[in-house]
C-alpha cells in the first residue's frame, strides 16, 4: 500500500503522487498552481531557494532532490521556468517522471540554455499547454518544442501567460486537461527505454 495514498482528481483515480512546480517568482495565492493545491492537499510543491534567481541545473536537481523524496514517479504539473526544468530534471534522472502537464513553458532563448534541453521525445507521456499572446513564449515556438517532445499541444487562444493574471480561478479547462493525461498515463507502462539516437538517462549526483 503506497504511503502516499490514492485519491480521486474529480473522479479520476490516480495512484502515484502530484509534483507542482512553479516558475520564476513562484506561484501567487491566486495563480491556478496554489489553487490546486489548496483543493487537492496530496500535491506536493517544489521548493526552490530563489525563486528570482532561474538557474535551469539548479532547478532541476530540486525537482529530483523532491522527487526522490516520494513514493513512485510523479505527475508533474509545471509552469513557465518550471517546465524547462521539469524537462531538463529528466536527463538526470529518468525514472521520476510518469508524465508532464507543462504549462505556458518560457521561451529558452531567453535564458540561453536552449541548449541544455532534450530535442527528442521525452521518455513519459507530456502535454504542452500554450497561450497565443504569451508574452514569454511565441506560439509557433511553443509548438516546436512541444513537436521535439513527443508532446500533445494544446493552444488556449488568447490567455497571456496563463497564470493569476489571465483570471482563470481554479483552471476547470486545466484539470480537465490533466485528467486526459493521467488517461494516457494509465495506458502505457510507466518507464521505457531510450529510443536509438536518444540521450541516455544519467544516474543523479550532485
Amino acid at each position: 500500500m503506497s504511503v502516499f495514498g490514492s485519491f480521486k482528481l474529480d473522479g479520476l483515480e490516480w495512484n502515484g503522487p502530484v509534483l507542482v512546480v512553479p516558475g520564476l517568482r513562484g506561484s501567487g495565492e491566486q495563480h491556478w498552481q496554489s489553487l490546486w493545491e489548496r483543493r487537492f492537499p496530496q500535491f506536493v510543491r517544489v521548493r526552490q531557494d530563489d525563486w528570482n534567481a532561474p538557474d535551469l541545473d539548479r532547478w532541476a536537481r530540486r525537482i529530483v532532490e523532491t522527487a526522490l523524496e516520494l513514493d513512485g514517479p510523479a505527475l508533474v504539473v509545471a509552469h513557465s521556468f518550471g517546465c524547462l526544468a521539469a524537462v531538463r530534471a529528466e536527463t538526470f534522472q529518468s525514472n521520476l517522471i510518469a508524465g508532464a502537464l507543462l504549462v505556458a513553458p518560457a521561451n529558452p532563448d531567453r535564458f540561453g540554455v536552449e541548449r541544455a534541453l532534450p530535442q527528442v521525445p521525452l521518455l513519459f507521456p507530456s502535454t504542452v499547454v500554450a497561450s497565443s499572446n504569451d508574452p514569454w513564449m511565441p506560439l509557433g515556438h511553443a509548438r516546436q518544442w512541444a513537436a521535439d517532445w513527443g508532446s500533445e499541444f494544446v493552444d488556449l487562444g488568447d490567455k497571456g501567460h496563463i497564470n493569476s493574471e489571465s483570471g482563470l480561478g481554479e483552471w476547470a479547462e486545466g484539470q480537465r486537461l490533466m485528467h486526459h493525461l493521467c488517461r494516457r498515463m494509465n495506458r502505457r507502462p510507466l518507464f521505457t527505454q531510450p529510443a536509438p539516437g536518444h540521450y541516455a538517462p544519467l544516474g543523479f549526483a550532485f
